[in-house]
């Protein structure tokens, strides 16, 4: 029992350690890059402007990895897409979600 206070704490201290490390691993270069920007087309100033949702390819992404980030379908982003290669998508390549 007077092992019990010290262990416990010690595995909160751990934890926390953890937390931080895993949380300062991420990518120095973009502090908060965007998975999904917003492009308006006007086509008449009068009209009603329509909306393109664009997706920036990451590195390690897929189809099936963009499909579920976003919560869709890979058959949904193959029709949106009909040039993109789902087996040769590009880091930087701007696909289309919506």
């Amino acid at each position: 029992m007077r092992y019990a206070a010290p262990a416990a704490s010690l595995l909160a201290v751990t934890a926390v350690v953890l937390a931080i490390h895993y949380g300062l691993q991420q990518p120095r270069h973009a502090a908060a890059p965007p998975t999904t920007s917003t492009v308006t087309l006007h086509k008449n100033v009068a009209r009603t402007a329509a909306i393109t949702r664009v997706y920036v390819v990451q590195r390690g992404d897929s189809f099936s990895t963009i499909a579920a980030k976003i919560h869709t379908t890979v058959a949904r982003l193959e029709r949106l897409n009909p040039n993109a290669s789902p087996t040769a998508l590009r880091v930087g390549q701007r696909i289309k979600v919506k």
